[in-house]
């Protein structure tokens, strides 16, 4: 049994690739709004009274638990999950907004001796997996640079909590920073420089560059006051490897100025969310080795931190 917590956009789509994979599930969820929408666009049913109450009775230690609710609330549910006994559980990002809320989900982890992974979907993408199989085939990564530039006149008119936009690095652009050293490796050394700063964050201007404990350079930049967006350059001893946006992949060839757009067969990415079906697949199928644990997203976060200058 899988338990869904949560029922807004991202748990219908967590709905469809569950169907699709034939497993069953139950829905918890608290807001009115959400869960009759939940209901109307999926036909399942969500319960809508507490998750101890919901879950009273039932022998959860061989159940996993999928946990989608909002930013905020991330924390708090993991951590009561735990402590009703789930097993497998698999958060979405960022699960926590500080190292301290981070390290206090691996300690109640281990208490309870229980798994916990960061839903980081982008690491299932057809063009990663593909990019990856390049990599390996030419000998590994040589260096890396990635941007992270958010559209602030976008973001700025979201109906979101103060605290997620002062947080937006965590809660969004996560997601690159995470992918670009799911490549390299973790940073060995890095020095990080700010500028800048928004009505809603701060800083606005990043630019910072280091080495990687596989001794890969790499560099990055990002400026949410002008134009750009989610890239990732990667050089090999063979090509360069472009994602930008993530769901594609380019290649441009030693020797060659041409950039070509590389075929995929990415129909998962089509009909679902892209990477969601695979990372639920992973999840659920013990191919956890893909996945962010817990424990590697506390020894990474102190590198996020310093990028994003908190």
């Amino acid at each position: 049994m899988i338990w869904l917590i949560g029922a807004g956009s991202m748990a219908i789509e967590y709905a469809k690739v569950l169907k699709a994979q034939n497993e069953t599930f139950k829905v918890i969820g608290r807001g009115q709004g959400s869960a009759t929408e939940f209901e109307s666009k999926t036909g399942i049913t969500v319960h809508r009274s507490p998750i101890d109450e919901v879950v009273k009775g039932a022998d959860i230690r061989c159940d996993s638990a999928i946990v989608c609710v909002s930013t905020l609330s991330s924390f708090d549910i993991t951590l009561q999950l735990l402590g009703i006994g789930f097993k497998s559980i698999l958060v979405e990002k960022p699960a926590a907004l500080s190292l301290d809320e981070a390290k206090q989900l691996y300690r109640a982890s281990i208490e309870a001796n229980a798994n916990v992974y960061i839903g980081l979907n982008r690491r299932f993408y057809a063009s990663v997996e593909k990019a990856h199989q390049l990599i390996k085939e030419d000998g590994g990564v040589r260096a890396i640079q990635f941007e992270f530039t958010e559209w602030s006149h976008v973001i700025e008119k979201l109906s979101k909590p103060r605290k997620e936009l002062e947080n937006w690095f965590l809660c969004n652009s996560l997601h690159v920073v995470d992918l670009a050293f799911s490549f390299s490796g973790a940073p060995a050394e890095m020095s990080c420089n700010h500028s800048g700063e928004l009505s809603w964050h701060k800083p606005a201007l990043f630019s910072g560059s280091g080495v990687t404990q596989t001794g890969v350079l790499f560099s990055y930049h990002a400026d949410w006051e002008s134009a750009g967006r989610w890239a990732i350059e990667i050089q090999t001893s063979k090509r360069k490897i472009y994602l930008s946006p993530f769901e594609e992949l380019a290649i441009q060839n030693k020797g060659s100025i041409s950039i070509s757009k590389f075929a995929l067969e990415s129909s998962l990415d089509i009909d679902f969310k892209p990477g969601l079906y695979k990372q639920v697949e992973s999840f659920l199928g013990n191919k956890q080795t893909d996945m962010v644990t817990i424990n590697s997203y506390v020894e990474m976060l102190p590198h996020y931190l310093k990028i994003a200058g908190y």
